[in-house]
């Protein structure tokens, strides 16, 4: 039987999506589709190509995540090629149709079981895929925060005034970035491993802590980066305003569970810019439509591809296979103890 909780996060999702759709629709009621084309075209085309060469130093670094945690895993077998295009298509799909739909898990285990990997080192694999992001997000969310604590009072139509407060938000940045220094620490000189409740950390090799520190970031710059170039020079508040503004709209979005973070992503972005005038709202909409195409859907379109001829392949080496009736049949796409949603549930008590 299946547990409440698979279905109620995709409600929780669902309702993420319907609630921030109608408040949206009632900040952009008044906005003109005429508005929403001009604000398009006065995007300049090298702005374009820039925000295009975001998108691929972000799904470069997404590739390295694959890779670090086959080094921590002593992987060096698998190919780059393979690396990234697993890598890819996994956060294509999973950006867009969410975690608690079509796990990344289930793609990276059809892709790497086939390359010799067993189900628990694909467990590991996501865990440690994870935490590099999360890790990334407190090491940019901390800095943001202490380089300039008057960040969070963007959001202080969302947010009780506590938390938007100076002093508050860089005490939580300096909490942030203590996190991190504790992670590398505790890389360095071997510390032993961090139990929280049922999920256990141990900490990886230094150079592996490095590359995580260095990829992270990356990715997160490089996901900005599209919004930033797409934003008009008169309402852009500077690279780690819309950096800052960035992290908290993705965080809440992954965090709302909503497919794509549709709606949510666009509401706390909208809230964070504080502009009120409707052609200074159809810039900002065409900059997170840009982001939308090119960090989302573009690479989902391009996944979808990837996916089918995969399992393709997949398929006509099974029929030759049965033929010859001399190698082992594949692992089936679902059985048991091997479904995305269990393999995720083992990280809590599996070792990175």
């Amino acid at each position: 039987m299946k547990k409440i909780s698979e279905f109620l996060w995709p409600l929780i999702g669902l309702g993420a999506v319907v609630v921030s759709c109608y408040l949206l629709y009632g900040q952009l009621k008044t906005l003109s589709w005429v508005q929403l084309q001009a604000a398009f075209a006065a995007i300049p085309l090298h702005h374009f190509l820039l925000a295009a060469v975001s998108t691929l130093v972000a799904y470069a670094a997404l590739a390295w995540y694959d890779r670090i945690a086959l080094l921590h895993l002593g992987v060096r077998h698998i190919g780059w090629v393979f690396v990234s295009l697993c890598s890819f298509t996994t956060y294509a799909l999973s950006h867009n149709i969410g975690a608690s739909v079509f796990s990344g898990a289930l793609v990276r285990y059809r892709a790497y079981t086939a390359k010799g990997l067993s189900a628990a080192q694909v467990a590991v694999l996501v865990a440690l895929c994870s935490f590099t992001f999360g890790l990334g997000t407190l090491l940019l969310g901390g800095f943001c925060l202490v380089y300039d604590p008057h960040l969070l009072a963007r959001l202080d139509t969302l947010l009780p005034s506590l938390l938007t407060n100076p002093t508050t938000a860089r005490i939580v940045g300096f909490a942030m970035l203590g996190f991190v220094a504790l992670y590398v620490l505790g890389s360095v000189l071997h510390f032993k491993p961090l139990t929280i409740r049922s999920f256990k950390v141990e900490y990886p090799r230094p150079g592996i802590m490095l590359r995580q520190l260095i990829a992270a970031p990356m990715e997160l710059l490089g996901a900005a980066g599209i919004i930033y170039f797409a934003l008009p020079d008169s309402l852009n508040p500077g690279f780690i305003p819309v950096l800052a503004i960035f992290l908290a709209s993705f965080s809440v979005a992954l965090a709302s569970h909503a497919p794509g973070g549709l709606g949510v992503f666009e509401l706390v972005f909208l809230a964070a810019m504080q502009i009120n005038a409707d052609d200074q709202k159809a810039s900002v909409v065409a900059a997170v439509l840009i982001f939308r195409l090119f960090y989302l859907l573009l690479p989902f379109a391009v996944a979808i591809v990837v996916v089918l001829m995969f399992e393709r392949s997949r398929l006509a080496g099974a029929l030759s296979s049965r033929k010859g009736d001399a190698d082992v049949p594949e692992p089936p796409l679902v059985a048991p103890g091997l479904k995305p949603q269990t393999i995720e549930r083992r990280l809590e008590n599996k070792a990175f």
